[in-house]
C-alpha cells in the first residue's frame, strides 16, 4: 500500500507531530487514531525476543514472554559466518512477526575496547571489519521478514561506568578506523530501519545531540534512510536532539518533551519542517511493518534446535594437547565430569538482552537425552567465589585421581558481568580456579569448558590439556557442548577477540573507565590484536584463534596483479585442503600488512576478509576474495577522507592473527595526494621525503650539511664529538626558518623560497 506521508503529516496538528517523536510507554510508539496512524511495539534483542507483556523496563527486571534464547554476540561472532548470522536474524524476524513486534533492538556492534566492559557479552568483536560484516548479515536476516532492527549503540559506547553522562574522548582517525566502521558497514550493506543513539557523550557532545554524528555522517555521508531512536532515557535536551537528527525519544517522557518541541516551534527556535521530516521517517517505518504484515513463525522447538546448532558452530576449541578431545562414548565410565555449570549453565548475559528462556539444555540434560550415563560432581558452589566448601573440592579431587579423563565446567557467575556495571578484574571465582589447579595436580588429562561473556585469566592454562570456550551459548548450550566434546560435531569457531595473559596487558588499562566525567581513548587505533601485534606481546590466545579435530593445509596463494592503483580491486585466491581424518570447517582470514613508510603510525596488519569453508577429509577448495581501496586505506584528517599511501602491502592468508600461513606482496599506487602546504616551521625532512620538493631543497641541504660538518678536513676529535649521523639528524629536524642562521638565507629570500615550493607542489603533494 503506497502512502503519501507528506500529505498525512500535513493533516496533523503540531501537538500530534511532537507526540509522535516520543514513546507511548516503555515499548510502544504513539498512535494518531483519527488519521489511522497505529501504535507499534519495539522489543529488546539481539539474542532472542525479550517481549514484555506487562510492566516494561530496559534492564530485564520484569519478566518477558517465554522465548528461545540464542547465543550472545560474544559467541555468535566466533562463527565468522555471515550466513549463520543472517539465518539467526531470519528466525528472530519470524518470531517478531508472530508476536506483533515491529522492531527488535539489535544488533549491538560496539567495539570491545576493554575486556572489563560489562556489556561485552552482547557486543561482537574487537575488530570493526568483523563486527560490521556480521552486523550487516544479522540486519539483512531480520529485515527480510519485514521487521525492523535498531543497530546499537551509536557510537563509542564501550563501557558501563557512568555511561549516561561520560564523554568518550577520541581523535578523528581512531573514530573513523575503529569505532565507526562497523556501523558504516551495517548501514550501507544492511540498510537498517533504525539506529539507536547511545547514552554517552563523544568529545563533549551527547551522541543524541550530535548533528555531525546523526545527520552529517549517518544520513548525508552514509545514506541512512530510517529513523534514529534514543537509547532508553538517553535524551538530555530534546529540542537540541531533534535539531541534530534524533527522531524518536524512548521511552515515554510523560509529555514534557513533547511540550518542549511544541513551544520551540511556536517560538521559532525549531523549524516545523525539520519536525515534519522526523515524523515522516518514523511513519515510514511504522507503516512498513503494519502494511506488509507476514504470518510469522514461533516454532520454539525448531528454533531451540537452531540455537543449539549456532552455538555448536561458534564454540572455540582453544587448546587440545595430545588430542584429548573428542571424548570416547565407549569409554565414558573412565571420564569424570565436574562443575556446577554442567548442571546449571550460565548461558546468557544480564540486563536488556536477558531472555526468559523457554528451555535451557544443560550438559547433563544433553547426556541424558543421548542415553549416555555419566559421572558428575558439583566441585564448587556457583553462589560462592572463595574456596569455602572443602567437602566439594576434596570429593572432586579424590574422584579425579581415580578417573582417566576429567572434564571441568567452569566460568563466570551472572553477578560477575552484566549491563549496568563493568568488571573490576578478569579473574574467575577463586573456588573454581582452585578446583582446576588441584585436579590438575592429580590428573594429567584435564579439559576445561568455559562459560563467560568476556576473556578471563587462566593461571592454570598450561596445566590442562584442553579448553573449550562456550562463552554464553544460549538455551542450546548443553546440546552443543555434548556434541563437540564427544565428537558428534567438529569445533569450527575462532576468537573474535584477543585473550590477554593479564588485565594489565590490555591497551586501555591505564585509561579505563576514566574519571567518571570523561574517558580518554589514548591507545588510539591500537585496540585488541592491533596493539598486541605492534608491541610483539605474548597473549594467552590470539584474535582469530580456534582449533579443530582435523587439520587444514593452505597453499597456492595468488594475486590478480603485482601492481594496482588505489582505485582498482585486487583478486586473491588460495587453496585450502582438509588433510586430517575428520570433516570440518576452516575459517580463512585475510590480513593486509602495510610495508611502506608513512608518517602516520599504522597497525602491523588488519583483518580485511574472511570466509568459512566446509571440507571433507582429503577435500580441497579454492577460496576467492576481493580487496578494494578500503582494505589498504587509513583515515586522513588532512584530506577528510580515506587515503592509501603508495607502497608495498603484504597479503596474508592466515588461520589466526598469529598463525600466518601464506604471504604475497602487491604494490599499490595512490591516485590522490595529501595536501601539503610548506610553512616557515616545515622541517627539511618533510621536504626531503617528497618526490617534488626533494629536488628543490637538495642544494640547500647539501650546503647546510657541509657548513655544519666543517668540511672534510675536520679532525678525529671533532668527528668523535659530532658524528655525521648526528649532523644529518639535526639537519632533518631543522625548520625552514632556521635557514637564515645556517644557510645565510635572508627572511625575504626564505619567504620567496617557500612561495616557490608551494607553487610547484600546488598544495597537493603527497608526503
Amino acid at each position: 500500500m503506497k502512502r503519501n506521508l507528506k500529505e498525512l503529516v500535513g493533516k496533523m496538528t503540531l501537538e500530534e507531530k511532537a507526540g509522535l517523536c516520543s514513546g507511548l510507554d516503555f515499548w510502544h510508539t504513539k498512535p494518531v487514531s483519527r488519521l489511522g496512524v497505529p501504535s507499534v511495539m519495539v522489543s529488546d534483542g539481539p539474542s532472542g525476543l525479550r517481549k514484555q507483556d506487562m510492566a516494561g523496563d530496559h534492564l530485564g527486571v520484569n519478566d518477558s514472554i517465554k522465548a528461545v534464547c540464542f547465543p550472545s554476540g560474544c559467541l555468535a561472532a566466533c562463527s565468522f559466518d555471515t550466513e549463520l548470522m543472517q539465518n539467526m536474524g531470519e528466525i528472530l524476524g519470524d518470531e517478531c512477526q508472530a508476536e506483533d513486534v515491529a522492531v527488535i533492538l539489535g544488533p549491538a556492534i560496539n567495539i570491545k575496547r576493554s575486556p572489563l566492559c560489562g556489556r561485552n557479552f552482547e557486543y561482537l568483536s574487537e575488530d570493526p571489519f568483523l563486527a560490521g560484516k556480521l552486523g550487516a548479515a544479522y540486519v539483512n536476516g531480520v529485515q527480510s521478514k519485514n521487521v525492523g532492527t535498531s543497530v546499537k549503540h551509536f557510537a563509542a559506547n564501550n563501557q558501563e561506568f557512568r555511561r549516561m553522562s561520560c564523554s568518550s574522548n577520541i581523535d578523528e582517525r581512531t573514530l573513523r578506523e575503529i569505532y565507526l566502521p562497523a556501523f558504516e558497514e551495517t548501514v550501507k550493506e544492511g540498510k537498517p530501519d533504525t539506529i539507536m543513539a547511545s547514552y554517552n557523550k563523544i568529545n563533549g557532545t551527547f551522541a543524541v545531540e550530535s548533528k555531525w554524528l546523526l545527520t552529517d555522517l549517518l544520513r548525508k555521508e552514509w545514506g541512512f534512510k530510517g529513523y534514529v531512536v534514543s537509547d532508553w532515557g538517553a535524551v538530555n535536551e530534546r529540542v537540541q536532539g531533534l535539531k541534530a537528527g534524533l527522531d524518536l525519544e524512548m521511552p515515554a517522557s510523560g509529555g514534557d518533551t513533547d511540550k518542549q518541541i511544541v513551544q520551540a516551534v511556536k517560538s521559532g527556535k525549531l523549524s516545523e519542517s525539520l519536525l515534519d521530516k522526523a515524523v515522516e521517517r518514523i511513519l515510514r517505518i511504522v507503516f512498513k511493518f503494519t502494511d506488509s504484515r507476514q504470518e510469522g513463525n514461533f516454532d520454539k522447538k525448531a528454533h531451540q534446535a537452531e540455537a543449539a546448532r549456532i552455538a555448536q558452530e561458534s564454540m572455540v576449541l582453544l587448546k587440545n594437547d595430545s588430542a584429548l578431545l573428542p571424548l570416547n562414548k565407549k569409554k565414558v565410565d573412565d571420564i569424570l565430569f565436574v562443575g556446577a555449570f554442567a548442571k546449571t549453565p550460565r548461558y546468557e548475559g544480564g540486563g536488556s538482552s536477558h531472555i526468559n528462556a523457554w528451555k535451557v539444555d544443560s550438559f547433563l540434560d544433553a547426556a541424558k537425552e543421548a542415553g549416555v550415563s555419566i559421572k558428575w560432581l558439583a566441585g564448587y558452589d556457583i553462589n560462592e567465589s572463595k574456596a569455602k566448601d572443602k567437602v566439594l573440592l576434596e570429593e572432586a579431587v579424590e574422584a579425579a585421581r581415580k578417573a582417566k579423563v576429567v572434564v571441568i565446567f567452569a566460568g563466570l557467575p551472572d553477578r560477575y558481568e552484566s549491563e549496568g556495571y563493568d568488571r573490576e578484574h578478569m579473574k574467575m571465582p577463586q573456588n573454581q580456579d582452585l578446583l582446576i589447579e588441584e585436579i590438575a595436580k592429580v590428573q594429567k588429562n584435564v579439559a576445561v569448558v568455559l562459560h563467560n561473556g568476556s576473556p578471563v585469566e587462566m593461571p592454570w592454562a598450561n596445566k590442562v590439556k584442553a579448553i573449550l570456550e562456550s562463552y554464553l551459548a544460549g538455551g542450546g548450550v548443553g546440546t552443543a557442548q555434548f556434541n563437540l566434546l564427544f565428537g558428534d560435531a567438529n569445533p569450527s569457531g575462532k576468537l573474535a577477540e584477543t585473550f590477554p595473559l593479564a588485565l594489565e596487558d590490555n591497551p586501555s588499562y591505564l585509561n579505563f573507565p576514566g574519571n567518571g566525567s570523561e574517558v580518554n581513548y589514548a591507545e588510539g587505533i591500537f585496540v585488541g590484536y592491533r596493539y598486541y601485534d605492534k608491541k610483539n606481546m605474548q597473549v594467552l590466545f590470539p584474535f582469530g584463534h580456534g582449533l579443530s579435530y582435523t587439520k587444514f593445509e593452505y597453499s597456492n596463494l595468488k594475486l590478480s596483479a603485482k601492481k594496482i592503483t588505489d582505485e582498482e580491486t585486487l583478486e586473491v585466491s588460495l587453496d585450502v585442503k582438509n588433510v586430517g581424518r575428520h570433516a570440518g570447517k576452516e575459517i580463512v582470514q585475510v590480513y593486509v600488512a602495510p610495508k611502506t613508510h608513512f608518517r602516520e603510525v599504522r597497525a602491523q596488519k588488519e583483518l580485511k576478509a574472511f570466509t568459512k569453508v566446509s571440507l571433507k577429509p582429503g577435500e580441497s577448495k579454492t577460496v576467492k576474495i576481493t580487496l578494494a581501496k578500503r582494505a589498504f586505506a587509513l583515515w586522513s584528517v588532512a584530506l577528510g577522507d580515506w587515503f592509501v599511501p603508495s607502497g608495498e602491502y603484504e597479503i596474508l592468508a592466515a588461520a589466526s592473527s598469529r598463525d600466518i600461513r601464506l604471504c604475497q606482496s602487491v604494490s599499490v599506487t595512490s591516485t590522490r595526494r595529501l595536501p601539503f602546504k610548506v610553512e616557515p616551521n616545515t622541517v627539511l625532512e618533510e621536504l626531503m621525503e617528497d618526490e617534488t620538493a626533494s629536488e628543490i631543497v637538495k642544494p640547500i641541504v647539501s650546503a647546510v650539511l657541509k657548513g655544519m660538518s666543517g668540511g672534510a678536513d675536520r679532525g678525529e676529535s671533532s668527528k668523535a664529538a659530532v658524528s655525521d649521523e648526528m649532523i644529518l639528524g639535526m639537519v632533518k629536524s631543522m625548520p625552514l626558518r632556521a635557514l637564515r642562521s645556517f644557510a645565510s638565507m635572508s627572511e625575504a629570500d626564505g619567504a620567496k623560497f617557500i612561495e616557490d615550493i608551494n607553487k610547484k607542489l600546488d598544495a597537493k603533494t603527497c608526503r
